[in-house]
């Protein structure tokens, strides 16, 4: 469906202050209580307003500046790749010249930002499954590493767990998605709800309660899982781009999770 002149013109606006903004500091996804950063994930998204303003215009003849917008995407890219990853680490960290990993970049394939054969996109998820992992379930970030302002005892966050589901689809690994996804489904209350977080210590959820980011990202998930046509895969611009495409696609039309 094309979208409304009234909604184009909204979208134009924020595109302009968006121009003006990406490149300042900010809180980030997370909305830290710590200083200001230039968070990796925030100048990613930044650059997805730009990319999907682009698609937009080009699909329905819209009238925006797209040769202004395509420089604007390629600036971005250039500075996340350049300043977003750490080549010792092997990985995208959490802001320009840290050492510290953020879950958010788990997003980094189904967004399209990197194709999932890139080998940034492979080594970001393995250093978050080593420094952001426990007992197999995503922590936001490192809590005793960051200066977010809050105390260090936070339990890990769910749809960043399912983000990680996802990552492992367009991987192709295939048994971990599915393994951890039936997991994730096993800490949903007696009536289906999640939390924003989990306490494995406790087997408690905790946090906001009932959290839509978490159902949200079991619905996308088990889509992803379930569906011969996965929007994140599509976003991805890849689909499973592991040499294992076709293989790994017949997996997951065949696979069949209840959620």
């Amino acid at each position: 469906m094309a979208p409304s002149e009234s909604g184009w013109t909204l979208q134009l606006g924020v595109l302009e202050h968006l121009e003006e903004v990406w490149p300042k500091m900010d809180q980030g996804i997370w909305e830290v209580r710590g200083r200001a950063r230039h968070f990796t994930f925030s100048k990613i998204m930044a650059w997805v307003a730009f990319d999907r303003a682009i698609k937009s215009a080009e699909a329905f003849n819209l009238e925006g500046p797209l040769d202004r917008w395509r420089q604007q995407c390629r600036k971005i890219h250039d500075d996340v790749c350049r300043h977003g990853f750490d080549p010792k680490l092997g990985s995208f960290v959490r802001s320009y010249g840290s050492k510290e990993l953020d879950a958010s970049l788990l997003l980094l394939p189904t967004l399209g930002f990197l194709p999932p054969a890139d080998p940034r996109v492979r080594g970001t998820v393995e250093a978050i499954e080593r420094k952001l992992l426990v007992h197999g379930l995503v922590m936001r970030y490192d809590t005793t590493e960051s200066d977010d302002g809050l105390s260090s005892n936070e339990g890990v966050f769910l749809a960043c767990s399912f983000w990680l589901v996802d990552a492992y689809l367009l991987l192709g690994r295939m048994a971990d998605a599915r393994r951890l996804f039936e997991r994730l489904l096993t800490l949903c209350n007696d009536v289906g709800l999640l939390s924003e977080e989990y306490d494995h210590r406790t087997g408690r959820l905790l946090g906001n309660f009932p959290q839509a980011l978490s159902h949200i990202a079991l619905i996308n998930s088990a889509f992803n899982l379930n569906e011969a046509t996965k929007p994140a895969i599509q976003r991805s611009g890849s689909p499973m781009n592991n040499g294992k495409d076709e293989t790994a696609a017949q997996a997951a039309r065949a696979t069949w999770v209840r959620a």
